[in-house]
């Protein structure tokens, strides 16, 4: 039996997320499951990096599955095959053979998220992208976010009654960039997120920015521990998962 680490992006707009569930067939991984054992001839179960909301992307996205198939060998082979029968929103970049051990989840280091921003119209952005008019001071809202890097719980951030043990995070970095004509794009990057952490982080951030709270408030607003008192998450269209790292030391 091989195990092996899928590399694929998607987009979520169509989709409840990536986790299977009851009362849909329209995710991700119920997707790829279906569409892959067609290919392979035999059922697999994959498991995902993370789970991400409805409605929210990814790029290079980390799942693993277990097939007794070589399908290293061919490689190109069966990364035609499988894109052939998924659909247009779903595309695997690749595959790599890893330990039988390695765990898509449990096994990543950190993981780095993008959020889009932008302030002019733009109908080729507009699917990915928060349009937002008005004065936005994304200088004020960078001095914020250092607040994030010093913080350990973020429980003012998650959705309430997530079912985690901890909601203690480690935040490394936490930066809005201007990434095209007035396009901005927050990356955040942290050994683990909460359910629906990001979106909240950046409509908490986007009060900071139109000056609806200043950054005494954003940093009391993280030390209440309230999910209350935070801001609207922002749209899901404009999230995308990005990134995920891993010890070199599982792969084969």
């Amino acid at each position: 039996m091989h195990r092996y680490f899928l590399n694929l992006n998607y987009s979520g707009k169509n989709y409840n997320g990536w986790q299977i569930q009851a009362n849909t067939p329209a995710t991700i991984q119920q997707v790829i499951q279906e569409k892959a054992a067609l290919i392979l001839g035999h059922k697999i179960e994959i498991t995902g990096c993370g789970r991400t909301d409805t409605g929210v992307n990814a790029k290079n996205y980390i799942a693993h599955f277990d097939s007794e198939l070589d399908l290293i060998a061919n490689k190109n082979h069966w990364l035609y095959k499988l894109n052939t029968v998924l659909p247009p929103e779903i595309a695997i970049n690749d595959f790599m053979l890893v330990n039988n051990n390695a765990h898509a989840r449990f096994d990543a280091k950190q993981r780095t998220y993008h959020y889009f921003i932008h302030q002019a119209k733009n109908p080729f952005i507009e699917e990915f992208s928060y349009f937002m008019h008005g004065q936005i001071d994304f200088e004020l809202m960078n001095i914020a976010a250092v607040e994030l890097l010093k913080a350990s719980d973020f429980t003012s951030f998650s959705k309430l009654n997530a079912q985690t043990k901890t909601n203690n995070c480690a935040i490394t970095k936490a930066t809005w960039n201007m990434c095209g004509y007035k396009q901005w794009r927050f990356s955040i990057t942290a050994d683990r997120f909460l359910w629906g952490m990001v979106r909240a982080i950046v409509g908490t951030l986007l009060l900071v920015g139109r000056n609806k709270i200043n950054i005494g408030d954003f940093k009391k607003i993280i030390e209440l521990k309230d999910r209350k008192n935070a801001g609207n998450s922002a749209p899901a269209k404009a999230l995308f998962l990005v990134g995920i790292e891993y010890p070199k030391s599982i792969y084969i």
